[in-house]
């Protein structure tokens, strides 16, 4: 076999993996599909282009992976609707999908048991004890990680890696000799979570944790599982409310059940039934996530241009009390979302169009906003002292800003046609370590370098 049959076959190898990653798609459907695309080839390269060239020009004529899977789904639409969570998949996982919600019940009843736990400790939700904050992500969030780590059959290493990733944060939230008022505890409460959240993250990428495209498959699998989480959480404030009204109907009061039991120990199972269902319906579906980041991004670049101008116009400052902070940062956090959400679902051979320079201008405005105020903060710094909140502000600006800068330095190269679209998508996926990186900072060295405040 010559090289260029040898990376033909490469090539059609990777288009097969990619066809088969669709779960709509049996696999008489992706047979029927090559076969498709190797006849095409093999008439272009009768017409004198080489392997390579009539391999993109044959893919190119088919239309995008996107668009065949949703024609299939159209003409097998009854296939679609089958494919539930329960029902398995193509390759016939009837049995490991029943195993999944075997260990997915285990782990959320887990979630839930470890919520409760606590109080025969002396903990409680009631009285206002800063355990629970505290503690909040490592009594559910390692359930989650167990579960993906079990489903990726995660190697002994990499298992000891989240263990000691899970008592490091431990660690951090019930070492600290911090008073009920230290600004501490709230950090602490902020940042435990989302530093915890990139240990779930491990776990989740165990089969392949240096691969970029398992990471963009990890920030795929977040803004799902939050979406679901909402869902599942309007869900249940529905059945509470049935439960509140049929119960005092009949002159009970399930109050106190509710309130200490079934809100908890339900918020804290949803988590690990939310991650499974995004896990269970991949590739059924469209993903709900950039579908939002496309109706949502026209609006916020809306709004921060208009924020822009309203300031230049009042030139008045930027309020960067605790709230305003917060406020702002969430903010950047949500543009960086939307510019994440969508990288992660746009063709990457794609060539730039309107939705990339409005994206380009919302990450521009983010940048601007950004600068302003780091600009009070450090003006505030200057003038009054620092304090936990206004440091961990600080830092959490530089690390966006940072982000932002690059990411629109990349983005404008792509809109000019100079930069290719996957230095981007690296770009993101790269840079999630930071995030990690400064939340544990925050957890651990912020307590005692600012003595306990």
């Amino acid at each position: 076999m010559t090289d260029d049959q040898d990376g033909l076959e490469a090539q059609f190898a990777q288009w097969r993996h990619y066809v088969q990653r669709r779960r709509e798609l049996r696999q008489a459907d992706a047979d029927e599909l090559e076969d498709h695309l190797r006849g095409s080839v093999d008439d272009l390269m009768a017409a004198g282009l080489r392997a390579d060239e009539a391999f993109l020009v044959a893919v190119k004529r088919m239309g995008s992976l996107d668009e065949l899977s949703r024609e299939f789904a159209r003409e097998h639409s009854e296939r679609l609707w089958k494919q539930l969570v329960l029902t398995g998949g193509p390759d016939g996982p009837v049995t490991r999908s029943r195993r999944d919600l075997v260990v997915m019940v285990g782990c959320a009843l887990g979630a839930a048991a470890s919520v409760k736990v606590p109080e025969l400790l002396g903990a409680s939700l009631a009285d206002g004890s800063t355990f629970y904050p505290l503690n909040a992500g490592l009594l559910v969030l390692p359930w989650l990680a167990g579960f993906l780590a079990w489903r990726r059959r995660a190697p002994v290493g990499l298992i000891g890696v989240l263990v000691a990733l899970f008592g490091l944060g431990a660690v951090g939230a019930n070492v600290h000799p911090l008073t009920a008022q230290s600004q501490s505890i709230v950090l602490t409460s902020l940042h435990l979570p989302i530093a915890l959240w990139f240990a779930v993250g491990v776990a989740y990428a165990s089969d392949d944790p240096r691969a970029s495209r398992r990471w963009m498959d990890f920030i795929r699998f977040t803004g799902e599982c939050f979406i679901y989480y909402v869902l599942i959480a309007l869900g249940g404030g529905v059945l509470v409310g049935f439960v509140f009204g049929t119960f005092e109907a009949i002159g009970v009061s399930p109050e106190t059940v509710i309130s200490q039991w079934v809100v908890p120990c339900g918020a804290a199972a949803a988590i690990v039934v939310a991650g499974w269902l995004v896990e269970a319906k991949q590739g059924v579906v469209e993903n709900i996530a950039p579908v939002l980041t496309r109706l949502f991004t026209p609006l916020f670049t809306v709004v921060l241009l208009a924020f822009l101008v309203t300031w230049g116009v009042t030139t008045g400052g930027i309020d960067v009390e605790r709230e305003a902070l917060i406020l702002f940062d969430l903010l950047l956090v949500v543009v960086l979302g939307l510019l994440l959400y969508s990288a992660s679902a746009r063709d990457p051979l794609a060539p730039p169009g309107v939705f990339d320079r409005l994206q380009l201008a919302l990450v521009v405005s983010a940048l601007v906003i950004d600068v302003l105020v780091l600009v009070e903060i450090t003006g505030r710094i200057s003038e009054f002292g620092t304090t936990p909140n206004k440091a961990a502000a600080l830092g959490e600006n530089v690390v966006l800003l940072a982000n932002l800068a690059w990411s629109a330095w990349l983005m404008l190269g792509l809109v000019r046609r100079r930069t290719p679209f996957a230095a981007l998508e690296r770009w993101q996926t790269a840079y999630l370590p930071v995030y990690a990186v400064w939340a544990w900072v925050v957890v651990l060295v912020f307590p005692p370098v600012f003595g306990y405040l």
